[in-house]
């Protein structure tokens, strides 16, 4: 078989969901509410949990940085996609693919990782409510941030540089919506067969260890959350768990359907419409599952709307 020198100005053809699927126009439109109901959502929440004082908590620190994940991931793939479908035009030079991958396994790996922390944050808030103020303190906190940007930085980059040293056939075509690990390696012109098995290893180390602490945390909640005695503050724990867990399942379940799943169990519709579900629509819902059942979020989103918009119109 024949190979193509990818780094004289050749690049690489995105076949995505877009373009394959029965009605383009409505599908895009589609994914473009979504796309601006991500940046508004996620947008919102983080001013909100940066300007309210009464949110500077480990709990909505940490939701500050999933929004900030949320908003980058969703912009690293969706904006491109649309322009692509728009413009007729589905190419995307190496470099562009190289960088494009590298942001969406960072961005991914940092909220996998990020994801576990909040776990481990609502179990020692119902847990241990005592020192919930010692064990997250601000240090500890940043040191959970930290990282979660650093491992998912190191696995990005070691990631990037493996996958696109190989060398790549004629055949440009990648059959999704994103430069991503699984699709790319179906054009490599070698075997890589180890590769695959290290990206599997990768991958139960990133998803399933962290999933693991989640359940382990939360089964240690719901222990303790039935043994409590006033019924409101039950009512207050699940309402809050309910929704970290809802978050979790859709970005796990997505994760792992892409990255420990034998490839002999994918299928290129498959994998575009789970990578459209955790690139556009996870992004778009997770402020919302976390923000319409929690009074002090909607209590400060009304009083900065309150002193930045009504003001502004007023004064008109």
């Amino acid at each position: 078989m024949e190979y193509w020198n990818s780094t004289l100005g050749s690049g690489f053809i995105l076949m995505g969901i877009l373009k394959d699927s029965g009605s383009p126009e409505l599908l895009c439109v589609i994914i473009t509410v979504l796309y601006m109901l991500a940046l508004t959502s996620n947008g919102l929440l983080l001013l909100v949990i940066t300007v309210d004082s009464r949110l500077h908590v480990p709990m909505y620190f940490l939701l500050g940085q999933l929004s900030l994940m949320d908003l980058l991931f969703t912009s690293v793939v969706t904006p491109k996609a649309l322009m692509d479908f728009l413009r007729s035009e589905n190419t995307i030079s190496f470099a562009g693919c190289a960088l494009q991958m590298f942001l969406a396994l960072m961005l991914g790996g940092a909220e996998d990782l990020l994801l576990a922390f909040m776990a481990y944050d609502r179990y020692v808030a119902i847990c241990h409510p005592l020192n919930y103020m010692v064990f997250m303190r601000p240090r500890v906190c940043w040191l959970m941030v930290a990282t979660a940007w650093i491992l998912a930085y190191l696995n990005a980059l070691g990631h990037t540089f493996y996958t696109m040293q190989y060398p790549f056939c004629k055949a440009r075509n990648i059959r999704h919506l994103l430069c991503e690990i699984p699709p790319l390696l179906k054009l490599a012109c070698a075997d890589t067969s180890r590769y695959e098995l290290l990206v599997y290893v990768t991958g139960v180390v990133f998803l399933l260890l962290p999933l693991s602490a989640i359940i382990a945390s939360y089964a240690l909640i719901l222990f303790t959350v039935l043994h409590m005695p006033s019924n409101e503050g039950r009512q207050k724990a699940l309402v809050t768990c309910s929704s970290h867990l809802t978050v979790v399942g859709m970005f796990y379940g997505a994760a792992t359907f892409m990255y420990v799943l034998p490839s002999s169990l994918h299928s290129p519709k498959q994998d575009n419409i789970i990578s459209v579900f955790y690139t556009v629509v996870t992004p778009a819902l997770n402020p919302l599952i976390y923000t319409l059942r929690n009074k002090k979020v909607m209590g400060a989103l009304r009083r900065v709307l309150g002193n930045y918009i009504l003001p502004t119109h007023s004064t008109m």
